[in-house]
């Protein structure tokens, strides 16, 4: 727990970027505190009162949020240097001077807006989708086992936030590793009835390039998953299938 503040007064530093080709730079800002104020409160405060530390008028800084309830993930940015989340992380909780800053690992489109869009090619590549045969009613699903379900709806709290591929050493320039919100998401579409129809497939497909290979396990992933979702062990498991796959496909499926 960050030290109370007593003097009233919130000390930010954030660094901005005018648009994609621009150099980074630092901007400081101090605004009045209150009480249960999150980071996007405070960003709220500095967009309508745009006047950075030394009293000069400056451009408002750019951000977004949707939801304000930690469910759309897109208010996802490094904060004391911890990729998390802006809505529901608290002022009282952070040591001063608060450094606010994009999370590198995607592309910076303006301040603190990010583009997670490889995040969704990911999940296109190893096809994270549930395929039906129509737009008709095809009736009741199959029922699942309990304790799979359960299982299930753990893994499905993943809302592509991107702080997991923020914190893994391994997702970076020099690697086409598509990160660790892959796993669950293979876990949780072969665990389904209809899915595991196409497990085959989904695996083949994060066995390519960037795929299960690039993980080295370090788990800081978990450390930072605001949903606490069961990443190693879905590790594990994708693993699994990826080793069971392997000699299906060496041996033949008809002589597995």
């Amino acid at each position: 727990m960050a030290p109370k503040i007593e003097d009233k007064t919130i000390h930010l530093i954030i660094e901005r970027q005018k648009d994609p080709d621009s150099e980074p730079y630092k901007e400081a800002f101090s605004i009045p505190y209150k009480s249960n104020m999150n980071i996007i409160s405070a960003l709220m405060y500095i967009r309508e009162n745009p006047v950075n530390k030394d009293g000069e008028q400056t451009i408002p800084i750019q951000w977004e949020m949707s939801c304000l309830e930690e469910v759309c993930g897109i208010c996802s940015m490094l904060i004391n240097d911890v990729p998390r989340q802006a809505c529901s992380t608290l002022i009282d909780d952070l040591e001063q001077p608060i450094r606010i800053q994009p999370m590198r690992t995607f592309p910076v489109v303006r301040d603190l807006i990010i583009d997670r869009d490889s995040m969704f090619d990911s999940l296109k590549q190893v096809k994270a989708w549930i395929p039906i045969d129509g737009t008709y009613d095809i009736g009741p699903g199959p029922r699942m086992n309990e304790n799979k379900r359960l299982m299930a709806y753990e893994l499905s709290k993943c809302f592509t936030c991107g702080v997991c591929l923020e914190a893994c050493p391994n997702v970076n320039d020099k690697s086409d590793f598509m990160g660790p919100f892959v796993f669950p998401q293979v876990r949780l579409k072969n665990a389904h009835p209809t899915g595991e129809m196409n497990s085959g497939e989904r695996i083949d497909s994060f066995m390519e390039d960037g795929g299960l290979q690039g993980c080295s396990n370090s788990q800081n992933c978990v450390q930072v998953c605001p949903k606490g979702i069961p990443i190693t062990t879905s590790i594990a498991s994708v693993n699994r299938e990826a080793t069971l796959q392997s000699f299906k496909s060496f041996f033949g499926s008809d002589h597995y």
